[in-house]
């Protein structure tokens, strides 16, 4: 069978879409065979499509085993019908012979549709995720598209993808609107079915970590350096900074003139809580930064990265925070368990200050 016309489509394609000829030939092959099987042949044998686009024809060829029954199965032939077809046949053969289909015309044009349009979908897809397999890890901006009961769908880019935001990476307090703009960070592009699908947050420590990169510019130099974030979202966020230029102030950098850098990401963050905290090498008294805005005495190691922080009575209530916030934070933030206690009771538990790494951060 002969259709020049559809072999010179495909070729148009390739060109326009940059899909090969063969991947169209392979997959059109086997939607033919398919649909051939399923509605003329059925249990009688399988049905072969060869397809050669320098000839421009398709060819149908039913294939059947030879068996040794009187009631042969899907794809079989008993030795006696098949003796007939050809008298040297015997058991274990295949028996390959070419037909002409029934309605041809209108099922191969049904089929080729089909497998065309899904051929460019896929393609598309996969065309669209290599574009966006190195956006992990980045912000991006999109458009929401649809707000359902759990989830909500971002068109990122210029909409040739979507974005998905589960119930876990959306902020408690947040309002999310179809058609609103949205920063969000990517987490994870995946193939998701029929469909290229972006996960996104707006709950990741990263998204703080990216929003102030697009704020402070020594940060995107390199001078500034984002050490670690910990956050809990809709409420208080703690990032770690340091500066690799004694002639920097990092916390000065990403606070800004009159705290406009912070309060970008504030806003950004829909009035977030963010305390900055000067880096050091020194753990101990990075835990003392890290428990800001509370005042620290003493923080004494008492373990394997454990260690006692030890806050004037008057500022306990504060060192820990609201259901311990502020601790767990701080915990988070320097990768060691603290325990926080008064002066009163550190005196009575005679621990000692021997450690003493006051440290002040900056709350805004």
């Amino acid at each position: 069978m002969v259709n020049k016309d559809f072999f010179a489509a495909l070729a148009d394609l390739e060109r326009e879409k940059g899909i090969s000829e063969e991947i169209f030939i392979e997959a059109l092959s086997n939607a033919l065979a398919s649909a051939y099987k399923k509605q003329f042949v059925g249990d009688s044998g399988n049905v072969e499509v060869r397809v050669n686009p320098e000839k421009a024809t398709i060819r149908f060829f039913l294939t059947r085993t030879v068996v040794d029954s009187e009631e042969p199965g899907d794809g079989e032939i008993s030795i006696e019908d098949a003796q007939q077809i050809k008298k040297s046949a015997k058991v274990g053969d295949v028996l390959t012979d070419e037909f002409i289909p029934k309605d041809f015309s209108r099922i191969a044009a049904q089929t080729a549709k089909q497998v065309v349009l899904q051929k460019i979908h896929e393609t598309e897809r996969d065309n669209t995720l290599s574009e966006f397999s190195d956006k992990e890890g980045e912000l991006m901006s999109g458009l929401i598209r649809k707000v359902d009961m759990r989830n909500v769908y971002i068109e990122l880019g210029k909409g040739q993808i979507e974005g998905l935001m589960l119930p876990q990476d959306q902020t408690p307090g947040e309002r999310y609107l179809a058609g609103d703009r949205i920063k969000v960070y990517v987490k994870r592009v995946r193939s998701g079915g029929r469909n290229a699908q972006v996960l996104v947050s707006r709950t990741a420590p990263g998204l703080v970590k990216r929003l102030f990169e697009e704020e402070v510019p020594e940060i995107k130099q390199g001078t500034v350096i984002i050490k670690s974030v910990s956050r809990e979202p809709g409420h208080r966020t703690k990032m770690a900074i340091a500066s690799t230029d004694d002639r920097v102030d990092a916390v000065g950098a990403c606070v800004g003139n009159k705290g406009a850098r912070v309060n970008a990401v504030v806003q950004e963050l829909g009035g977030e809580k963010i305390d900055i905290i000067l880096w050091s090498e020194n753990p101990l008294e990075f835990i003392a930064k890290a428990l800001s805005p509370a005042t620290v005495i003493s923080v004494t190691q008492v373990g394997e990265k454990s260690a006692v922080a030890v806050v004037p009575d008057e500022k306990l209530s504060l060192a820990i925070g609201r259901d311990g916030q502020n601790a767990r934070l701080a915990a988070r933030l320097t990768g060691w368990k603290i325990d926080v206690k008064s002066e009163t009771a550190a005196q009575k538990l005679d621990l000692g200050f021997d450690d003493p790494a006051p440290g002040e951060g900056t709350e805004e």
